[in-house]
């Protein structure tokens, strides 16, 4: 209902919600209503804003489509951003959190899975299988746990952190940035599949 206008006649829309670990593949709805009225074109970027407070169930941002921002403070479970179809997911920490964003996880396993175009961006590191298949989105994030990017057949991932073992394994297609400045990826990386390259130029930035 409080999108409603959006979905109407394509009138922007702001809002708020919480959400809670049982609230499972929130935006999912949304996402079809979007398509069904609009094709999968979607809505133009930030169309639909809904800002979110608390600890979200699996599939947050499930696929999310053009014209929905997501933003969430706080942290997620498994899947975020699964499916995602073009548009956006942003995840964190909260204001009263201490923790070190780089040094602690704020979204679960297998974010991005199949992802196929949008943006998502993460103030703290994902877990394990990070953006596997994904054929098209970009994220930013501050660290990845094991099997990252296995399988991308497109999309950017730039990490601005750790990276855990057989990074990039399967890996046909896309780009993944890492800070590394500990020289450690190539130790990491399934170098089976993957070209490691470092940035040297401006252009290349």
């Amino acid at each position: 209902k409080k999108a409603s206008a959006a979905l109407d006649d394509g009138t922007p829309v702001e809002f708020a919600s919480h959400v809670v670990n049982e609230d499972r593949a929130a935006g999912a709805t949304l996402s079809h209503e979007v398509s069904k009225r609009f094709g999968r074109e979607g809505l133009p970027d930030g169309t639909i804003k809904v800002h979110f407070k608390g600890s979200a169930g699996q599939s947050f941002g499930c696929f999310l489509a053009p014209g929905i921002d997501f933003l969430l403070q706080g942290d997620a479970n498994d899947y975020v951003g699964k499916g995602l179809s073009g548009g956006r997911v942003v995840v964190r920490k909260s204001d009263a959190s201490t923790l070190v964003p780089s040094e602690n996880i704020i979204v679960g396993n297998v974010c991005l899975y199949g992802a196929t175009a949008g943006e998502a961006y993460f103030h703290g590191m994902a877990a394990e299988r990070f953006a596997v298949r994904n054929s098209g989105a970009k994220a930013v994030v501050e660290g990845v746990g094991d099997h990252g990017m296995e399988y991308m057949t497109g999309g950017v991932v730039c990490i601005l952190g750790d990276v855990g073992r057989n990074a990039f394994a399967g890996m046909s297609g896309g780009w993944g940035f890492v800070w590394d400045p500990k020289g450690s990826l190539a130790d990491k990386a399934n170098m089976d599949t993957c070209d490691l390259e470092p940035l040297v130029i401006d252009e290349d930035v």
